[in-house]
């Protein structure tokens, strides 16, 4: 019996401009084309997740304003459980302003507003009204609190539920709270914030993991290279089909939703693995942080021509 993913983290409005090329420093760069999505790292990992056909919850906050039931609204409409999402008077919904140039690339602001409000208690209680259990997968964000972060993590630790930590930002994570987690998930720029500047992927993810990582592991996203799973000590690439990129944004979140839907669904890790990074792949190939998204159909579909290529 497949088990649940339980998403813990943020959800905003994503404000994106784009344009021909990132402005420096003080510098202005007219004649772009603006657009309003739904996103935040938390929402779209579960998004991602229940698009690939894995019961979902997802625990967060949203302000008391317009864009809070908006957001709310349409995260429930992608077939992600919502119960566990708190309105808080008095605070906005979470905002992102994101430009991207015409390779794809982008640099993101974020004002966390109630996602920065989000308590440990608050998070205590959701997870403890869902019961989690051994065949869960619960997938943590750090654009909440740390200490929303870590009792996530602790609790499902307790569940014996498997835990994978996205350490987006990765600032301010320690030692205790990363080794909460089996799976750690960063970026190249987050794996030399946790572990220190210097070696390759595969030096600094062991490095990351510690002495004694025991069955613990890291998926370190590399961009159109894929990514580098560190696991028993043991490092291999996993190598990204090549694509059309028309917008980065929600790459990583594809990935981490997609590796808790496998792994929630009883695959091996290196299976799961080899699943999220192609589901990445695909969502760069459209504008927007959730409308490329696959859906298991085309997840399958993209699977396939990887194994005939």
């Amino acid at each position: 019996m497949s088990g649940r993913v339980i998403v813990v983290g943020s959800i905003n409005v994503d404000l994106v401009v784009t344009v021909e090329r990132l402005p420096g420093p003080g510098e202005t760069v007219v004649g772009g084309h603006f657009a309003r999505h739904h996103g935040g790292k938390g929402a779209n990992q579960a998004v991602a997740a229940a698009r690939l056909g894995a019961p979902t919850w997802f625990i967060g906050a949203v302000g008391g304003d317009g864009f809070g039931a908006d957001v709310r609204e349409t995260l429930g409409s992608q077939g992600v459980d919502v119960t566990g999402v708190l309105t808080l008077a008095g605070q906005p919904t979470g905002v992102a302003l994101i430009m991207v140039d015409a390779l794809g690339e982008n640099r993101i602001a974020v004002a966390g507003g109630a996602n920065a409000a989000l308590s440990s208690v608050q998070v205590r209680a959701a997870l403890k009204r869902l019961a989690i259990g051994p065949r869960d997968v619960v997938l943590v964000g750090h654009e909440i609190r740390t200490g929303a972060t870590h009792e996530a993590l602790r609790l499902a630790r307790i569940a014996h539920a498997t835990t994978i930590l996205n350490p987006a930002p990765a600032g301010g994570l320690g030692r205790s709270t990363l080794d909460l987690a089996d799976i750690l998930t960063p970026n190249e720029a987050e794996l030399a914030v946790l572990a220190g500047p210097g070696g390759s992927p595969s030096v600094a993810g062991r490095r990351l993991l510690g002495p004694e990582p025991g069955g613990r592991a890291a998926l370190v996203t590399l961009g159109r290279r894929g990514a580098m799973l560190v696991a028993s000590r043991r490092a291999r690439a996993v190598h990204a089909p090549r694509v059309e990129v028309v917008d980065t944004v929600g790459a990583g979140d594809a990935l981490n939703g997609a590796l808790a839907a496998g792994l929630a669904a009883g695959l091996d890790l290196s299976e799961a693995a080899h699943r999220a990074v192609v589901a990445g792949s695909l969502a760069v190939t459209r504008a927007g942080a959730r409308e490329g998204m696959p859906t298991l159909a085309a997840l399958e579909a993209a699977l396939a021509r990887t194994t005939r290529q």
